[in-house]
């Protein structure tokens, strides 16, 4: 197993791509640390992983106390962490002439602020451990350049990628590795949801175009955290600073068909 008595803190793992890297965690012989906003969301995925090898912690990463005291209440849990998921985040649109001074903190705050903040908790617990440790942080394709209704959270995953590299650079000599992975399109229960009221039919993660699913079908959470997990484990070290799109197609000065 990819984690076998590692123990791992996965942040926003509720619901969504977080909910996924946390069961496959476990799976792979890990004992996990849940966190949220939602205790009722945040027990039945403990329920189901059982209480031996998962707990939860709920808090506001908004909050700048709440990001250590994440890392504290894992050690506390489990004594000791091996590695942090930096995957809670907001999705919260906005352009140009909607981003005030408001809208541009708490999105900056929750997306790249409390990744930063819980980091750094989580290195100095590696460094009390004398272990070493793992960070994959969860970015987005859209830091390449992004929707246009998604600003300010396009710019923060841009300062998450060079905050990784920046990290890997600073930390490698002491044994602590900082990777990031950018999903693309993912049809989490939130993103289902937001297409659908914003006026895409109830089914409309299962009829994509293959220009946006070339697989013919959209990539699923339990796939992102695949790659997850493999970049947590010793089976990707030593490599550090490595920052990818986890899509189908690559991203990179592709041209949209006229048809489209």
């Amino acid at each position: 197993m990819l984690l076998e008595n590692k123990v791992v803190l996965v942040t926003g793992s509720t619901t969504g791509i977080g909910e996924a890297i946390a069961r496959r965690a476990v799976q792979e012989g890990a004992r996990v640390m849940v966190h949220g906003l939602e205790e009722t969301w945040a027990r039945r995925v403990c329920e189901d992983l059982g209480q031996d090898v998962a707990d939860f912690v709920i808090a506001d990463i908004g909050d700048p106390a709440a990001c250590a005291h994440l890392v504290d209440e894992t050690v506390t849990r489990f004594g000791h962490i091996d590695g942090l998921v930096n995957n809670a985040a907001t999705m919260k649109r906005s352009n140009l002439d909607t981003t005030d001074a408001d809208v541009f903190d708490f999105v900056i705050n929750i997306n790249l602020r409390a990744p930063l903040l819980i980091a750094r908790a989580a290195v100095h617990a590696f460094r009390r451990q004398g272990t070493g440790g793992s960070i994959v942080n969860i970015g987005s394709i859209n830091w390449l350049s992004g929707e246009p209704n998604l600003l300010v959270y396009s710019a923060a995953k841009g300062g998450l990628v060079t905050m990784t590299r920046n990290l890997a650079n600073a930390l490698g000599p002491e044994g602590i590795r900082v990777n990031q992975i950018n999903p693309g399109w993912v049809p989490t229960p939130n993103e289902i949801a937001l297409k659908i009221s914003e006026g895409l039919s109830p089914d409309w993660h299962e009829t994509l175009p293959r220009h946006y699913a070339p697989s013919g079908r959209m990539t699923q959470p339990t796939e992102i955290a695949s790659h997850v997990v493999f970049w947590l484990s010793p089976q990707s070290a030593p490599a550090s600073g490595i920052v990818y799109e986890a899509e189908q197609y690559s991203p990179y000065g592709r041209n949209t068909p006229k048809n489209f």
